[in-house]
């Protein structure tokens, strides 16, 4: 068989890892618009391994993330790249959020994925930088990677196991046949969906992750995270402790404009900005969740802003900053009633399967998303639409 793979990130590799394990005679071909591997949301992660405590437990993503978090230790170990175990905090500011602490712990507990309450003394030895109120949540499975690194290795992998990339091929100009296709194209997965008549109730919409390196003095020993908004699938600004210990603030979830509008008129896109304005402004007007998140996000276009969210986590940040390469989301929306998809979305159609919603943690769950995916195949679709 000859499978076609559209898309060169990391949930386009790990399901052609899978497949190749389950069926290794099958002839397998990946292809990508970009230059290289990991170009876009997969390369421009911060490589953040994450437990599985966000997610609500009948989930994809619950289900999924501390499977994925187990197997990509396991292959990093393997493939001798390094694994920063920094573990996380979930700070807390007041007695509401705390109880939102709980809730993950819950989660955490129903999901496997490690996390527990400790006193706001118990986080003080863990990092006397991490400012809490009275309790924080605890993750000691939560590590970071580089994620350039883990995708350069699965390549090399696949390569090495005959799995053959095409890069400088959008999926429109590939005119070769095949016998069964895997849409994981991200921020265009709805649009080859579309072609097929697939997903015609659903777009992706970007969001904009900006974020500032520090340069200071006054260090961190773990991740650092506020309590979310539990309601939405964005987890706030928050410190990251990168694999090679580099710290950076961010991200915001600033609705773009386009779906590469990384920086400038960078990649700009004239169709996709108005299809992309029309859909967020039905949101606008719709749902006041968008506005309020659409005003407080913009606000961090002013780092002054994105620096002064990062101070209320800790008790020390002194010294400079410099903008951090920003990332895009592609989040997919449902237009029947302009919400966001929160779960992982994957639809099959004959010979077809469609990567609809793969947003975060789906680095973190890549190996246990592509085992799921292909396990499940037969299904027709995969997945919770909200």
């Amino acid at each position: 068989m000859k499978v076609l793979i559209v898309g060169a990130g990391i949930v386009g590799m790990a399901l052609a890892y899978e497949w190749q394990r389950k069926n290794p005679n099958d002839e397998i071909i990946i292809i990508d618009k970009e230059p290289h591997e990991a170009f876009h949301a997969s390369g421009k992660n911060s490589g953040i391994l994450h437990a599985g405590f966000y997610y609500n437990t009948d989930s994809l993503k619950a289900r999924l993330t501390a499977e994925g978090n187990s197997l990509m230790k396991k292959f990093c170990k393997e493939k001798n790249i390094k694994i920063n175990e920094t573990g996380k905090l979930v700070v807390a500011k007041n007695e509401e959020e705390v109880e939102i602490l709980k809730e993950l712990e819950r989660r955490s507990k129903a999901n496997n994925a490690g996390a527990y309450m400790i006193s706001e003394e118990e986080a003080k030895k863990i990092d006397p930088n991490a400012k809490t109120y009275k309790y924080a949540l605890y993750s000691p499975n939560t590590a970071s990677v580089n994620p350039r690194e883990v995708c350069f290795r699965l390549r090399e992998d696949l390569e090495e196991k005959g799995v053959k990339f095409i890069f400088n091929m959008p999926f429109e100009k590939y005119s070769k046949s095949y016998d069964f296709l895997i849409n994981a194209a991200g921020l265009y997965a709805d649009k080859i969906a579309h072609h097929f008549g697939e997903g015609l109730e659903y777009e992706v919409i970007p969001f904009k992750g900006l974020y500032l390196k520090y340069l200071g003095n006054d260090k961190i020993k773990t991740q650092i995270y506020p309590v979310p908004n539990i309601k939405n699938p964005f987890l706030g600004v928050h410190f990251t402790l990168m694999a090679d210990n580099t710290i950076k603030i961010g991200p915001t979830a600033i609705p773009a404009f386009w779906r590469e509008n990384y920086t400038g008129f960078e990649r700009f896109n004239f169709k996709e900005m108005i299809e992309i304005l029309s859909i967020e402004a039905k949101m606008f007007f719709k749902h006041k969740w968008f506005r309020d998140l659409a005003f407080y996000e913009m606000r961090y276009y002013l780092p002054k802003n994105l620096i002064n969210e990062a101070k209320k986590l800790v008790y020390k940040l002194r010294g400079s900053f410099k903008p951090y390469p920003p990332g895009i989301r592609a989040q997919l929306v449902d237009k029947r009633d302009l919400n966001l998809v929160m779960d992982f979305l994957v639809e099959k159609k004959e010979n077809q399967i469609h990567i609809l919603n793969a947003v975060s943690p789906a680095f973190t769950a890549s190996f246990a998303f592509a085992k799921y995916v292909l396990d499940e195949q037969g299904e027709k679709e995969i997945g919770n639409r909200k």
